[in-house]
């Protein structure tokens, strides 16, 4: 891991082709802006998580049928939140 410091207006490039530039930086965040070439897909982790977990379960709906998998998440122990 590389660990940086920057001040706003100031920019990392990734792989010679993608540049993060710090934008704004307030208390509590930071806003960075990417510019990467159209090839090159640009996400936050979390909706990537989100999307990889969306395709699972297109997967298995397909693959299965929705009465197979009403069954399989009936199987599923629910925690306490």
């Amino acid at each position: 891991m590389l660990i940086v410091r920057r001040r706003v207006g100031e920019k990392i490039l990734v792989g010679g082709s993608v540049e993060i530039e710090i934008v704004e930086i307030s208390k509590s965040r930071v806003k960075l802006g990417v510019r990467a070439p159209a090839h090159v897909p640009v996400v936050r982790k979390e909706m990537a998580t989100v999307a990889g977990e969306n395709r699972t379960a297109l997967e298995l709906v397909a693959g299965e049928g929705v009465g197979n998998l009403i069954g399989r998440l009936n199987e599923i122990p629910v925690r306490p939140i």
